[in-house]
Parts: C-alpha cells; sequence; structure tokens
C-alpha cells in the first residue's frame, strides 16, 4: 500500500480541565478518520504532545489551572519539534479585540468562543484537516522530488565518468591526425580535424564540469560572473549547425553571477533541439531575453517543425518521447532542464504548434 493510498487519519488534541467538555466537543467533531487524543491540563497537553508525533490539529482551552492555554501555546511554539501544530483557542472569557490579540501572538491559528456554534466548529476544524493533509503531501511530494534529482544526479556522474576516458582516446587520434603531413597538405581537410579537436576540447570541458555539477551539492558549486554571448557563441561552435541552419542572437544577452554549468546545460539543450530537429530550407534559430523585476526570462525560437499543442507540456516529463520516429530520444534532457530551471526558483515552458516552429522560455533569477 503506497503512501498515498493509506487510510488518511487526522488527529486532534482536545485541551480542556472539564472532561464533559472534553466529550462534547469530540461528539461534535467525530468522524469515522479522526483520532482524538484529550488532556484535561496544560502539563498533561505537552506530554501528549511529545509521545504522539502526528497531532494535525490542538483544541486548546485558554482558562485553565495551573498552566492556561497562553502558555500552552507560547511551549508549543518554543520547540521546533511542535512549532507547526495548528491551535484553535477555545474560551468563554474576554472576548474584546485585545484578548483575541493576544491569543494570535502565543501561535493560535484561530480562535472559537463558548458556547460553541456546532456549525461554525465543525467548519474550521474541515478547513484546518484540509490543510494538515495538503501541507503533509506537499512534503511528501518533494521527498519524492528529491529522490528523483539524487537519481539523475548520479546517472549523470556515471555517464560523464564513463565518456571521459574514450573522449581522451578520440581527442588524441585527432590531434596526431592534425600533425600529420598528410593533413597539413590539404587546406579543407586540416580546417575540418582543427574544428574537429577544438569541437572535442569544448566536449570535454562540458563533461568535465556535469562531472563536477554531479559530484558537488549546491552549495559546493562555483558560482561566476557569466557573460551568456560568450556562452551562446561558444555553444555554437561546438554544436557544428549544418550551413543552411543560421542561429543569431537578438538584441544583447546579460552578464548573470551563477554557476556556469548549469546554464551551459540549459542553452546547449534547446540550441541542439532546434538544429536537430530543423526540418525547413532554410532552418533559423533566435537566441533572446525579456526581463522582469526577479528574473531574466530567455528564449530560443526556432521555425522547425513543432509540436501539437496537446504535448506542450508532456514533453517536460522524464522518458517522456513525444515523436516516436526519433529513435534517438532518450526523453531524459527537457526534464533535467525543467528541474536545473526550477532548482533556480523559475519555471520554463513552450509555445508552439505542429508545422509553425516552437519558442522555448526559461526563467532564471537575477
Amino acid at each position: 500500500m503506497t503512501e498515498k493510498t493509506k487510510p488518511r487519519k487526522f488527529t486532534i488534541l482536545l485541551v480542556d480541565d472539564r472532561i464533559e467538555n472534553l466529550l462534547s466537543l469530540e461528539e461534535m467533531l467525530d468522524a469515522e478518520h479522526r483520532i482524538f487524543i484529550k488532556a484535561s491540563s496544560g502539563n498533561e497537553a505537552l506530554k501528549q504532545v511529545l509521545r504522539n508525533d502526528d497531532i494535525g490539529l490542538i483544541m486548546l482551552d485558554v482558562q485553565m489551572p495551573e498552566m492556561d492555554g497562553f502558555e500552552v501555546a507560547r511551549l508549543l511554539k518554543a520547540n521546533p519539534k511542535t512549532r507547526d501544530i495548528a491551535i484553535i483557542f477555545v474560551t468563554a472569557i474576554n472576548k474584546d479585540e485585545q484578548h483575541v490579540l493576544k491569543g494570535f501572538e502565543e501561535g493560535a491559528v484561530d480562535y472559537l468562543p463558548k458556547p460553541l456554534d456546532l456549525l461554525v466548529t465543525r467548519a474550521k476544524v474541515n478547513v484546518f484537516e484540509k490543510l494538515y493533509f495538503y501541507e503533509r503531501d506537499l512534503k511528501q511530494a518533494l521527498k519524492e522530488k528529491e529522490l528523483v534529482n539524487n537519481q539523475l544526479e548520479r546517472f549523470m556522474y556515471v555517464v560523464a565518468h564513463d565518456l571521459q576516458s574514450p573522449l581522451s582516446g578520440a581527442m588524441g587520434l585527432m590531434m596526431l591526425m592534425q600533425e600529420d603531413p598528410r593533413i597539413q597538405e590539404h587546406d579543407d581537410l586540416l580546417e575540418f580535424t582543427t574544428m574537429a579537436v577544438k569541437a572535442s576540447s569544448s566536449l570535454s570541458a562540458m563533461i568535465t564540469a556535469i562531472f563536477e555539477y554531479s559530484r558537488k551539492n549546491e552549495l559546493q558549486q562555483i558560482v561566476e560572473d557569466v557573460d551568456l554571448n560568450e556562452l551562446v557563441n561558444e555553444i555554437k561552435e561546438m554544436l557544428f549547425p549544418p550551413d543552411h541552419i543560421k542561429i543569431k542572437i537578438e538584441g544583447k544577452l546579460p552578464v548573470i553571477f551563477s554557476v556556469r554549468s548549469k546554464l551551459h546545460q540549459v542553452f546547449q539543450n534547446l540550441i541542439g533541439n532546434a538544429i536537430k530537429y530543423n526540418d525547413k530550407a532554410e532552418g533559423e534559430i533566435v537566441v533572446g531575453v525579456n526581463e522582469t523585476d526577479s528574473f531574466y526570462e530567455f528564449f530560443v525560437r526556432d521555425n522547425g517543425p513543432g509540436i501539437e499543442e496537446k504535448d506542450n507540456e508532456r514533453i517536460f516529463k522524464l522518458f517522456e518521447v513525444v515523436d516516436e520516429e526519433n529513435g534517438d530520444s532518450t526523453g531524459i534532457g527537457l526534464n533535467i532542464l525543467k528541474m536545473l530551471v526550477e532548482s533556480q526558483g523559475g519555471k520554463v515552458w513552450v509555445q508552439s504548434f505542429r508545422g509553425e516552429g516552437s519558442c522555448f522560455y526559461f526563467q532564471w533569477r537575477k
């Protein structure tokens, strides 16, 4: 049974020094999926919270002997393990605004005056129950995302590590060819060999960057000024676009203080895909940027085959392959791109229609 299919139990701690009030409140809120824990004093309430780490809500009476509800709330909010538990104060005294504000200052998230209204009480508890499950589901989703991130980083590490040796060997052979007199006698062969050596060097640097990125955590990665005009031009040279495909920068791209390898990977993925899938006699790829208050909003626009509108979200999912005829697509690249962008607090999306080309957008925090 998975986490999502397990019965969803909601535990409520009821705190009141009068047993009849506890029983009345339990009866009022009773539901099949709810578990009630009762405490008749402030001290007992604190003990129950420490014994039960799945309490989702505390219904706390204010007026109790020895330790009142305000003091209980103050102690709960002072403890990192219990500070996030929702508290509703229940009271029959001092209904003036100043008294209510004191309750909120001590950590209450809501206030119910006695005598309790049945419908209002149930409605408020229902709201906090929904919030509790929403927060729990969100934490679980973040945990699962972190697991996927770790797996992908491990995958990147293994791939980058395994590519280093054969690439070094290939570079060595090409450098020998470059020095061969038979190659040097022909200007066109020498030019092609020199371009191949240069591209291999760039590829080697990129693989090394990916290797280092996957080996280090976020805090260990080098943050530096990255001139994106230079970066995009480097990527253009490394990708060897065919003569019929032109890549241009619209306006001037900014210099960003960020992790270079991340930006390199995002731009290379988008530009590389635009080259790879372009089906026009005269291909055009445009790289540009717009600015918002918090983000640079980059775009890579092409006049290629485009994507069906229904697939505009699907292409960013892991292992999703939209074009089944393209046998060399793994469905990994755009998902990694999405995670890199989201790690900066931004988002990525595409506007595309079949036959009209595509425009990929991504945000990068300033």
